[in-house]
């Protein structure tokens, strides 16, 4: 196996590590709680075989959820938690999720209900899950109102990010995860992009780790980890995923940037190096999906979870990223009509 990096995410008696490097899924039996007998891997189908971890002194239950946003649903919940207790899960066993980002966020809730609560370790196979989904406690799942709206703060046991696994990760997934990396350029003012891209990865997982530590319940400063998510989340529910969500905050970055300009909040340099990270570094490239309303889009913009009393995006500035409450809609509006109109046409 070749140089492992230990990320630690500081939150007390419930600090936790997450192991990055080639052929980690070797190390996951060493993160499951000591007293546990007993493990429910929640997985998908076509995860290899290679990813799966084995825990030769366990008791195992493999439990595939439905691929596609329609499964990551509170009946998807319901379903693996009368699993759990027909394969006798107790208190001191342990949920393992296996998988991308929905599996993770799935897994997470899971665990997080089922007897109130019992540890949870995960393998990201991706790398937006990787440096974002698995790791800070988020989880979740969708309701017809929003993406995310139902879910639970339940910080994993320990989490392992295998890079074995993005030799085989088809390219959409791939670049899902790259649209969630260009946002820890802007987080941390850092340029990432001179790093190798193993080191870019931890340092990813470093910098939210900074963040969750800081802020575990997104009260203040976690906050900062949704820059370019008020759009992108509109985006999905307004395609109904057809758009993918690493996709979506490609593009929501971009949006952000247009609508910090337009507040006066950030210059057309700043505009521009968006355009770099996201479109140069990391080649995304993508257009708007055709047959978005901007009503409909505000609409959504508006129901998202930051929105307590107002439209609420996180915006650049000089000094950094900021939360930024009672945006215009005006703006908001000038800003589409400037995004869009720089976005590459399709041809």
């Amino acid at each position: 196996m070749s140089e492992m990096n230990r990320v630690t995410v500081d939150l007390g008696d419930r600090t936790y590590s997450v192991v990055v490097g080639h052929g980690t899924v070797a190390e996951t039996a060493s993160l499951l709680p000591e007293k546990s007998k007993r493990v429910a891997v929640v997985t998908q189908s076509g995860i290899p075989a290679s990813l799966i971890p084995h825990f030769p002194n366990h008791q195992v239950t493999i439990h595939e959820i439905g691929i596609g946003e329609e499964h990551k649903s509170l009946t998807t919940i319901a379903a693996l938690c009368s699993a759990f207790a027909q394969s006798g899960l107790t208190r001191n066993d342990v949920v393992v999720g296996v998988g991308g980002g929905m599996v993770t966020d799935i897994a997470g809730f899971a665990a997080a209900s089922y007897h109130r609560g019992i540890p949870v370790v995960h393998v990201a196979t991706s790398l937006l899950a990787m440096i974002d989904a698995a790791v800070g406690g988020k989880t979740g799942v969708n309701i017809p109102e929003g993406k995310n709206l139902v879910g639970a703060y339940w910080q994993p046991h320990g989490v392992i990010c295998d890079l074995d696994a993005l030799e085989s990760l088809p390219a959409r997934e791939m670049r899902c995860g790259l649209g969630e990396m260009a946002k820890y350029h802007f987080i941390a003012r850092e340029n990432l992009d001179e790093l190798p891209f193993a080191q870019r990865v931890a340092r990813s997982i470093e910098i939210k780790a900074e963040i969750v530590a800081a802020d575990e319940r997104e009260g203040g400063v976690r906050a900062l980890l949704n820059y370019g998510h008020t759009l992108a989340h509109a985006i999905e529910i307004e395609t109904n995923f057809a758009m993918a969500h690493g996709e979506a905050v490609a593009l929501g970055l971009l949006f952000a940037a247009h609508l910090g300009h337009v507040m006066g909040r950030i210059t057309s340099e700043r505009v521009d190096e968006h355009y770099r990270v996201v479109n140069e570094v990391y080649g995304i490239d993508l257009v708007m999906p055709s047959g978005l309303v901007a009503d409909r889009l505000i609409d959504a913009m508006g129901r998202d979870k930051k929105a307590l009393e107002s439209i609420t995006f996180i915006l650049d500035s000089a000094e950094g990223l900021e939360i930024v409450p009672g945006v215009r809609e005006s703006d908001i509006r000038t800003a589409l009509t400037e995004f869009v109109g720089r976005l590459t046409p399709r041809v």
